[in-house]
């Protein structure tokens, strides 16, 4: 049971942090973003949380201090709706998932439609 316990914490933080991502921030900068994955250390004291955006760029990068900025905060809020005795700290990282997977699907729509993919080179790098 010793390895299940940091995944039910990860599910616990990824749903209460979501929630409070949606409900209780009003930055204007954290507007379209999502916590897409949690992962906690084995001994339950740190936490990598992947944030995805909607926007690209600065507003990403904007997006992402933010969070830095705020996990403080969001932990000591967190404290109450978690019932651990000690809750995490929070290292907020971007997940590019998302990106990867939309260039996937344009890159195999291009194969299918028998379109050139011009920047194959790009295409190889990625996979080295």
């Amino acid at each position: 049971m010793g390895s299940i316990r940091p995944e039910r914490v990860a599910e616990l933080l990824h749903r209460e942090l979501s929630t409070l991502l949606s409900r209780e921030l009003s930055d204007p900068r954290l507007a379209g973003v999502t916590i897409t994955d949690c992962e906690v250390s084995r001994d339950l004291k740190h936490a990598k949380v992947f944030v995805s955006t909607l926007e690209g760029g600065s507003a990403r990068d904007a997006a992402l201090q933010t969070l830095k900025r705020a996990a403080g905060t969001m932990r000591r809020r967190l404290a109450p709706r978690l019932g651990l005795r000690e809750v995490p700290s929070i290292r907020f990282q971007f997940d590019d998932s998302l990106e990867r997977g939309a260039r996937v699907e344009e890159l195999l729509r291009k194969v299918r439609e028998g379109e050139p993919i011009e920047d194959a080179e790009d295409l190889a790098e990625g996979e080295s």
